[in-house]
């Protein structure tokens, strides 16, 4: 009996939370250093994350990266952006579903 209700307690959360589901994102990024070697980067998180209506948390000394999170701020998914131009930054955004709020870059 305890071994039935263990399985239909594992069917109904996930058949209820939705795990993966992106709610929002964040872009972590050293502010000045790394992000001054990488001018699309830059462009991206001063210029189009704004309109996107997204988080730029600044950490000294870490590379860029978008994170993509989850309910309760869980980590979905984590991108780094240093390979990446301001098009193909903008192109992972809107690909997991985001819009801009403002008018087109």
């Amino acid at each position: 009996m305890n071994r039935l209700f263990l399985i239909v307690l594992v069917f109904f959360y996930f058949n209820n939370v939705s795990l993966g589901k992106i709610i929002k994102a964040r872009l972590e990024s050293c502010p000045s250093c790394t992000l001054n070697r990488k001018p699309e980067v830059r462009a991206f998180a001063y210029d189009d994350l704004p309109k996107y209506g997204i988080e730029f948390k600044k950490i000294q000394g870490h590379l860029p990266e978008l994170v993509f999170l989850g309910e309760e701020e869980i980590e979905v998914e984590r991108h780094s952006l240093s390979d990446l131009s301001r098009k193909e930054c903008n192109d992972l955004l809107t690909s997991r579903g985001f819009k801009i709020r403002n008018e087109d870059l």
